[in-house]
């Protein structure tokens, strides 16, 4: 008994500590879960850094070919201006004079050209030969090229472009230095042209040159690569590519200040990036995460509530060997005290020794009809409950019922009355219907008062309708055997639950009356056995029960 005693306590903690493992499990899964999110957001902003990288590189790749066409473009008109001055140096070349190799490829400025121009550094004398040359303009000249020479030119490319726009008009112009005897930068000669002239520059460093280089591209198609937008130092565009594109994926880039003050942007398709990545853009884990992350929670939740129910199990089944164990103790003492009386002849009449008898009866009817209902739940626990129909006259079986109860109900100042049809046969277990009235009759005694009249009825219902609960009967009518006791009755919200397995009404665990919490359970699967169903009505009375067993006729 002592091990019997400590085994629920050792359940309930056993439980207590799988509850706590599978919680810190599922919070282990829960930072397993965050981890994993937080590594795809990385590998996901490792590959937004990449292709804003490689949008950095198309932008710097469009600026650098887009100054070598202007380089290409400008340089041999400078060439030309420079060896007329060296031919002629009292003498600037007219636009229309200058003479540039007729091997020239690309675009020519030659029709952009508005004047050519000779300027003296040190001294800021201007000398052009073309166009007239307005003040504004001779003015912005001669106070640009000296400053612009000195912290702009580039020496090693001997070619500088200044883009301006004075008296409010946008004038490009390009030149080269000549050093004096001394080395120093003396002498600026170039020419002035229509900015105009830049826009099929760049178009031609633009559409025919891929924004990246190929082994990056997957195979992506140039045009479809990216969009590209060309513009001066105030905001006017020069290029823009056909087709633009929006995307996190873009940059800017200078095409440099010696090349007039142009920038190019590149922006990279958002819908090909997953090509330029290899392996492809990391995919977003989050949904399959908080999938699986609510998986698991569901089935730790799932096992939780089967352990909850394990525990109520175990526990309802310890309060069923407690029930069961007194429900033995009591008829077991009884029998064993009269039989003790009847060995040690103690009893001085007759009377008394038929009284004795009497109740070792009574006690052994109740210990048998206890058995039948245990042997019946056992059966049922391993599936192997099966009953045996046959045609049964029910009046004569509920007397013999009666008859076989009758010494319980004297004990409680029961009285039992019937109203059975004689002529209400049904197709049933004989032993299976008395072990149902028998569960009900010892309910009635059970919990009802002392003195209380039972009643048991019995009906031929045609339709086969009304009721509710357990099953159903099939067609072509139905018997229904009723009990009903004058006890408090049963709320209408607990009336489904009492036919569950150990479940017992609130207002009865606590009180002295013992109980398996099994009796109504073996009811409903007996009737159900027999195609047929149980449940609660009201009683006739304003108090009471009646426990409805329908049966198909």
């Amino acid at each position: 008994m002592g091990f019997l005693s400590r085994l629920p306590r050792f359940r309930v903690r056993r439980a207590a500590v799988v509850a706590v493992l599978l919680v810190l499990a599922f919070g282990v899964a829960a930072v397993l879960a965050v981890q994993a999110y937080g590594v795809a957001r990385y590998h996901r902003a490792q590959a937004d850094r990449v292709l804003r990288d490689y949008a950095k590189l198309a932008a710097a790749r469009v600026a650098q070919r887009s100054a070598i066409e202007i380089y290409d473009a400008v340089m041999p008109r400078l060439k030309a201006i420079q060896h007329a001055h060296e031919m002629s140096p009292r003498k600037l070349p007219a636009p229309s004079e200058l003479h540039v190799d007729a091997m020239e490829r690309g675009v020519s400025l030659t029709p952009y050209i508005r004047f050519t121009f000779q300027m003296d550094l040190k001294d800021g004398r201007l000398e052009t030969a073309g166009e007239l040359l307005p003040d504004a303009v001779r003015s912005w000249m001669t106070d640009t090229l000296p400053v612009h020479t000195r912290a702009v030119y580039d020496t090693s490319w001997h070619m500088g472009t200044v883009l301006g726009q004075p008296g409010g008009e946008r004038r490009y112009v390009a030149y080269t230095v000549l050093r004096d005897s001394k080395g120093m930068l003396r002498t600026a000669l170039g020419f002035e042209a229509k900015p105009e002239a830049l826009r099929p520059l760049v178009i031609q460093a633009t559409e025919k040159f891929p924004l990246l280089p190929r082994p990056l591209t997957g195979g992506v198609q140039y045009d479809s690569m990216g969009s590209i937008i060309i513009t001066d130092r105030y905001g006017v565009e020069i290029y823009r590519s056909a087709v633009q594109y929006t995307s996190p994926f873009t940059a800017r880039d200078t095409v440099g200040t010696d090349m007039g003050d142009l920038y190019a942007q590149a922006t990279l398709r958002a819908s090909v990036a997953d090509q330029l990545i290899i392996g492809g853009l990391p995919k977003s884990r989050l949904p399959l995460i908080l999938g699986l992350l609510g998986l698991t929670a569901a089935l730790i939740g799932t096992a939780l509530v089967q352990l909850r129910r394990e525990s109520q199990l175990a526990r309802l089944r310890t309060d069923f060997i407690s029930g069961v164990s007194h429900e033995l103790r009591t008829p077991l003492a009884q029998i064993r005290m009269f039989s003790e009386t009847l060995v040690l002849g103690r009893v001085r009449t007759d009377e008394e020794r038929l009284r004795s008898l009497a109740i070792i009866d009574q006690e052994a009817r109740r210990l048998t009809h206890l058995v039948e209902n245990l042997l019946h739940f056992s059966r049922s626990e391993r599936q192997t409950a099966h009953i045996t129909p046959e045609p049964t006259a029910l009046a004569p079986l509920v007397r013999e019922v009666i008859d076989g109860f009758a010494p319980l109900a004297a004990a409680r100042g029961a009285r039992l009355s019937t109203a059975v049809p004689e002529d209400l046969v049904v197709p049933a277990d004989p032993g299976a219907v008395r072990q149902m009235l028998l569960n009900l009759l010892d309910n009635a005694v059970k919990y009802g008062p002392a003195g209380q009249e039972i009643r048991i009825g019995a009906t031929l219902d045609n339709g086969g309708g009304g009721g509710g609960g357990g099953g159903g009967a099939s067609g072509g009518g139905a018997a229904r055997l009723w009990v009903e006791d004058a006890g408090p009755g049963i709320p209408r919200a607990d009336r489904e639950h009492v036919w569950d397995r150990f479940w017992r009404l609130e207002r009865d665990r606590g009180s002295a009356v013992a109980g398996s919490g099994i009796g109504l359970a073996v009811v409903r699967e007996l009737a159900v056995l027999h195609h047929g169903r149980a449940w609660i009505d009201d009683a006739a009375t304003d108090t009471g029960t009646r426990v409805v067993i329908e049966l198909p006729a």
